[in-house]
């Protein structure tokens, strides 16, 4: 590796910073914080280092200060990590700056956690951003010894996808004609999600395709070297039509060689957890299961609507299960630590259970049916009766009611405006 690249990248870096127009997220970054962010492709990663960097000038930093490098770029490929201090050596050539530094993707060059220790002992600014979830361990966390804040990224909420799209949402918004315009947007955000780069285009089941593949290919088969790779494609499609159900591993194993493809259970684990480091997908326990049975049976969900539909034609209850663990997750088990966020299966089944909150939440695409309603609201009243609750919803796709039933209020809500009104705003 030469520092001549290094010099070439550093340029090309700062004058993307200069060029490129953000819609702001709404991410707090502390003042004199280090940064760590971590989340599935095309999350909008870069863009937060964007915007960071761009705050900085806003500041009164020069531009000359900004190191910003890609370690996706090609011209990267090979790097080692006793190649990381050339891009300090080549700073220094350029200018007399101590540089904030920006580096995207790092987790293509191994050992990358060692340089990063280094630069915050020597008091660098450094934010740092990767597409596994490996890197938020407890080892890699242990060698950087609480030096950046860590942070998981997902693509844009709903409020995030109208902001971006140049919907801001108005006093009483839901009486007036917004309502409709609301409507429409959350049609596209529930079946093709919110990635950011998304939104560019007209053919979104194309572009989300190739965002699964270079997924599955690059940061799945050829990172963790796997031979197999049709069993684990075929894994990930039967969790993907199973979304809605625990799925132990012994019977993913089962259905993938259903298929007449070769496979078995620790193989199958293997995967499960190489889509997980990928940030594809998440898993939630049962919260009524002993500890083996949590490790074995859990509840697989995707990251993004828009990756689940790559798999689904015109069922859509799926996605709207998928979209309610993204939001609750988000809100609940983010953070590293103990999950607060769990399904509960014995003798009655809620989709979704916060025990230190007394939340429990049904995800049904519709309660017209009886049977449907009986289903959905006799499981909340029973869990009610073991763990009393202080909140009890049935997020529907598009119906709203309020249910009294054996001492419970039951609260039927559309998902849009659960979204939008339960997010800790003030829009509704």
């Amino acid at each position: 590796m030469q520092k001549e690249i290094f010099k070439t990248l550093i340029k090309d870096g700062q004058a993307d910073i200069q060029d490129v127009e953000l819609y702001q997220r709404s991410f707090d970054f502390e003042p004199q914080g280090r940064y760590v962010l971590v989340g599935i492709r095309q999350a909008g990663k870069s863009y937060l280092l964007y915007q960071r960097a761009k705050q900085f000038l806003k500041e009164g930093h020069d531009i000359k200060e900004i190191v910003y490098i890609n370690f996706d770029d090609e011209r990267l490929l090979g790097m080692k990590a006793e190649d990381f201090d050339l891009i300090l050596q080549a700073y220094s050539t350029m200018y007399n700056y101590k540089p904030i530094l920006f580096f995207d993707e790092i987790q293509n060059v191994e050992g990358w956690e060692h340089f990063a220790r280094r630069l915050a002992n020597h008091k660098y600014m450094v934010f740092i951003t990767g597409s596994n979830a490996k890197m938020l361990s407890r080892d890699i966390a242990t060698t950087l010894g609480a030096r950046y804040f860590d942070e998981k990224v997902f693509p844009y909420s709903f409020n995030e996808y109208l902001e971006a799209n140049n919907v801001i949402l108005e006093k009483d918004w839901l009486y007036g004609k917004q309502k409709n315009q609301v409507g429409q947007y959350f049609a596209e955000y529930f079946k093709w999600g919110g990635f950011p780069e998304l939104l560019l285009y007209r053919n979104k089941r194309h572009w989300l395709n190739g965002l699964y593949d270079k997924i599955v290919l690059g940061d799945i088969i050829q990172r963790n070297n796997i031979k197999n790779d049709h069993a684990l494609r075929l894994a990930v499609k039967r969790l993907a039509e199973n979304i809605m159900q625990p799925t132990a591993y012994n019977r993913l194993a089962n259905m993938v060689k259903s298929a007449g493809v070769s496979t078995n259970t620790s193989s199958i684990i293997e995967y499960v957890q190489y889509v997980k480091e990928a940030c594809l997908m998440f898993t939630l326990d049962n919260y009524a299961s002993k500890f083996a049975e949590k490790e074995t049976s859990k509840k697989h969900y995707f990251t993004d609507n828009g990756l689940l539909s790559v798999f689904l034609t015109e069922n859509y209850a799926p996605l709207l299960e998928n979209l309610c663990a993204i939001t609750l997750y988000k809100q609940y088990n983010k953070d590293a630590g103990t999950p607060r966020l769990y399904y509960y299966n014995r003798n009655v089944e809620v989709d979704f259970f916060v025990p230190d909150e007394c939340v429990a939440i049904q995800a049904s695409y519709s309660i017209n049916d009886h049977e449907t309603r009986r289903r959905e609201t006799t499981a909340l009243v029973a869990l009610n009766k073991l763990y009393p609750l202080k909140k009890a919803l049935v997020v529907t796709y598009d119906e709203e009611e309020v249910i009294e039933m054996d001492g419970l209020t039951i609260e039927v809500v559309p998902v849009w405006k659960w979204l939008l009104c339960d997010s800790n705003t003030d829009k509704c």
